[in-house]
Order: structure tokens, then C-alpha cells, then sequence
């Protein structure tokens, strides 16, 4: 037995010595619970499904939680023939508990026999009918629709109790007291079974007692029993003598009466059946359209939906995807933590700018905020990234690894536009690279930019040594 408060395992003290709470009166509520669980599944054992129910309803009512009492009611209760209550139980034992339970099993037992199911509920919506039938006085009905009931669902016991109450009302003792038979081997003690038993009962010794009925078998009838019916055959009734004019005129009867039905009634019959079946076919066509038209609209209006959930996915993707605004704008974010957090790893900072598109700077759906941020990165980092550019490209190319070079040179430049040595040096790398056209481009723009300075007079020269 676990607390109630903390789930600690209890111990033979009156207090939790988890959590210090006071269990002795849940003690007894739970042993109180326990005890009626033990009482309903003895008295479930011996049939006393009644008596089971009235035990397991207590028990439930003291520790609602109680898996294994709700399991055995429902198993009660499906026992007597009472598929919902037994769902209802066994539905609210899974909430209770979704893991090992075997509720699960029962229900999927019940779920996965469509013919069983289908005739579960078949039973009780003819059960209901019957009660109907008994309200509006129809008892003959009551009684074959409980017989239809019992065919289906022979252990459904309030139905045998029904149609044994009408037996009672129809003073058919015996049939009564069958019905009654097969209750109690059902359920052996239930209340209602044993209160109509002993009305039956009594009112057989009344019978037998006034010996009107048994006289009557004796004097006018033979009674003997053949199978389930009970056979009553009249004695001393001579059979009336049959003669030939008799049958003579029956036959002459009934071929007037079937030349009569031909002649009159068959063939309004039939038109009228010709008519009732043209106008149903009417109405199914005229249903038939409209079920059409509807899902011509209905597959239209999907056409739109797919067309515009395809607009929406190709539009989320433009902002979401590796290419999009939102890939954009995170990269951004994490170059400026790179430069907050570790302002010393360069490397990793160029790199990050780096994943930055530098064409969605002219999108409409950058900030202005957002613009400002990469710049504000550029003019602060940009310096630091173009020297460690350059010191990587000058390593590369004192190395002889001129496409290196070439690649790190220009980062160089990229990051920052005044450093004059870099953009220098990218031409001298594609001058020893053997690229002269774009040797004389670099060295023509070092001219341009940075004139009159010893960078500038040093590609000059290296422009002459390019033409001599």
C-alpha cells in the first residue's frame, strides 16, 4: 500500500515515514475497499452477479483507483448481458491506468468481432423496442421482439426477465417459470428473479390447489409434453364428416377467387407498384445529382486548397529553407554572438558572416534594424578578418599554394577595402599563378584606388614587368 500524498510504501505505522502524513483512517478505507473486492469476486465466482456488483460498487466508491475491482465489474456486467455498462467500466480502468492493463484486452476482445459487436448492439436496440412495445400496451409484439433479443443474446438477463414478467401478466405460469430458470442460472441471486420466482410459484400452488385445471386436463383434454411445447389435444370431439358436394364447392370458391384477384386486383396492384417504383427511382436520380454536384464543388474546392496551401508552402520555404530570410537573419544573430562571446576567434566570425546572404541586404523583407547590424559586424570585425585573411594568404603564397593564396587574398579585400597590401598581393598571386589578365585587373586597381602611394608605384612596376 503506497501514500497518498508522496507514493511512499506504507509500513504497519498510523503516519507516512516519507512524508510524515497521517494514513490511519486511509488505511482503513483502503483495507474497507479490498475487503469488498475480495466479497464481490467470491460472490462473482459462485454466479451471484448481483450480489458482485452491489460489493464492487462499494469498493469502487472507497478507492475509485481500484483497477482490479473495475476490470471484474465490467466483467460482471458483460456477464449479465450489459455490453455499455461493461465498456463504460472497462474504458475508465485504461484512463486510470494505460499501461498493463488487461482492460485493453477486453475492450479490443469486444472491438475486433465486428458480427459479435453489431450483434450486441442489434439486441439492445431491439430491448428498447420492446420496452416501447410494452408502453404502448403491444405486449404480443414485446413478447416476439424479446424472443428475437434472446435468439441473438441468450445471456441478456434483463431481457429474460422482461419476457418472463409478460408470461407472469399472461397468466403462463409455466413459460413464466423457464424464463425465470434461465435467469437464475445467470445470476443465482438476483433480487428481481427471486420476486418474480415466488410469484409464479405461488400462484401455480393457487392452481393446483383450486384443481380446476387439472380436472379440465382430465375430463376434456390430453396434455402431454413434445420437446419445449406443451401439446393440449381435445378429447371425445368427433372430426366433422367431409362430403363430396363439401369439397366441390371449396374448389369452385377458390378458383372464383383467384380468377376474381387476377382479373381485378392484380393489375392495379401492379400499376400502383409501377408507379411507386418509378417514383422512387425519380427521387435516387434526383439525389444521385445533387450528390454529384456536390462533389464536383467539394473537388474544386480542393483543387484551391491544394493550389493555395502550395503558394503558402513554397512562401514559408522562401523564408524557413537554407536560402530563406529566417536562415538568414539566425546566421546573422550568430555571428554577433561569436563576436559578443569569443570576439578573439576570427576564423569562426568570418565564417558566420560568411553564411550571411549578402544579396538578401536588398530584400524588402530585411529591417532596417537587421541591415544595420551587418554593417555596424562589417565596420567593427571587418579590419581584424582581413588581417588574419591576409596572414593566411601571405603564408599560401610564400608556400607556392597560389589558388589558396588567391582564395584568401580576396576575403581579405572583401572585408576590408583599404588594405591596400592585400589587394597588391593578390595580384602578385595571380601573376605567379600565370592568370595575367587578372594580374593586370588587380594591379590597375590598386593604381586606382590607392594613388600615389608605394603600393601603387609597386604594381606599376609589376604592370611594366607584366608588358616588357
Amino acid at each position: 500500500m503506497n501514500c497518498y500524498n508522496c507514493g511512499a510504501l506504507l509500513t504497519e505505522n498510523d503516519f507516512c515515514t516519507g512524508c510524515g502524513a497521517d494514513v490511519r483512517h486511509y488505511k482503513k478505507i483502503i483495507g474497507l475497499s479490498n475487503l469488498y473486492y475480495n466479497d464481490g469476486l467470491e460472490k462473482a465466482n459462485v454466479r451471484d452477479l448481483s450480489g458482485a456488483i452491489r460489493s464492487l460498487t462499494e469498493c469502487l466508491k472507497l478507492n475509485k483507483f481500484n483497477i482490479d475491482a473495475r476490470n471484474l465489474l465490467g466483467l460482471v456486467y458483460f456477464e449479465m448481458g450489459e455490453t455499455v455498462n461493461a465498456l463504460s467500466e472497462w474504458v475508465i480502468s485504461k484512463n486510470l491506468r494505460a499501461e498493463k492493463n488487461i482492460a485493453d484486452d477486453y475492450i479490443e476482445a469486444v472491438q475486433n468481432n465486428p458480427t459479435q459487436l453489431e450483434n450486441l448492439n442489434q439486441a439492445t436496440r431491439k430491448y428498447n423496442q420492446a420496452l416501447v412495445y410494452c408502453q404502448q400496451g403491444s405486449l404480443d409484439l414485446a413478447v416476439i421482439q424479446l424472443k428475437k433479443v434472446l435468439s441473438i443474446h441468450s445471456r441478456f438477463l434483463r431481457a429474460h426477465q422482461l419476457l418472463a414478467l409478460l408470461y407472469i401478466q399472461a397468466e403462463d405460469w409455466e413459460k413464466a417459470k423457464r424464463e425465470l430458470n434461465k435467469c437464475a442460472r445467470i445470476d443465482v441471486r438476483n433480487t428481481t428473479t427471486l420476486r418474480y420466482m415466488k410469484e409464479v410459484s405461488g400462484a401455480m400452488v393457487e392452481d393446483d390447489a383450486k384443481g380446476a385445471h387439472r380436472s379440465r386436463k382430465t375430463d376434456d383434454v390430453i396434455k402431454y409434453q413434445s420437446g419445449n411445447e406443451t401439446i393440449i389435444q381435445p378429447v371425445n370431439v368427433q372430426e366433422p364428416k367431409k362430403s363430396l358436394s363439401f369439397l366441390i364447392y371449396l374448389l369452385v370458391g377458390a378458383a372464383v377467387g383467384l380468377a376474381v384477384a387476377l382479373t381485378l386486383i392484380m393489375p392495379a396492384r401492379i400499376q400502383t407498384l409501377r408507379t411507386q417504383l418509378n417514383e422512387e427511382s425519380r427521387a435516387v436520380g434526383e439525389q444521385l445529382d445533387k450528390r454529384n454536384a456536390e462533389l464536383s464543388e467539394l473537388q474544386a474546392r480542393v483543387s484551391q486548397l491544394e493550389t493555395s496551401n502550395g503558394e503558402l508552402t513554397a512562401e514559408l520555404d522562401a523564408y524557413a529553407g537554407t536560402d530563406g530570410t529566417l536562415q538568414t537573419v539566425e546566421n546573422l544573430l550568430n555571428a554577433a554572438y561569436i563576436y559578443l562571446d569569443t570576439p578573439e576567434d576570427i576564423e569562426s566570425l568570418a565564417e558566420a558572416l560568411e553564411a550571411v546572404d549578402a544579396e538578401s541586404m536588398n530584400s524588402d523583407t530585411i529591417s532596417e534594424a537587421y541591415r544595420s547590424l551587418y554593417d555596424k559586424l562589417l565596420e567593427i570585425a571587418g579590419p581584424d578578418i582581413s588581417q588574419t585573411c591576409l596572414q593566411s594568404g601571405n603564408a599560401a603564397y610564400r608556400d607556392g599554394d597560389y589558388d589558396t593564396a588567391i582564395t584568401e587574398l580576396e576575403r581579405a579585400f572583401n572585408y576590408d577595402e583599404t588594405n591596400s597590401d592585400a589587394l597588391l598581393l593578390l595580384g602578385d598571386a595571380y601573376r605567379r599563378n600565370g592568370d595575367s589578365r587578372n594580374a593586370t585587373r588587380i594591379y590597375n586597381q590598386v593604381i586606382e584606388l590607392f594613388p600615389r602611394t608605394e603600393n601603387a608605384r609597386r604594381a606599376e612596376s609589376a604592370l611594366s614587368e607584366l608588358e616588357g
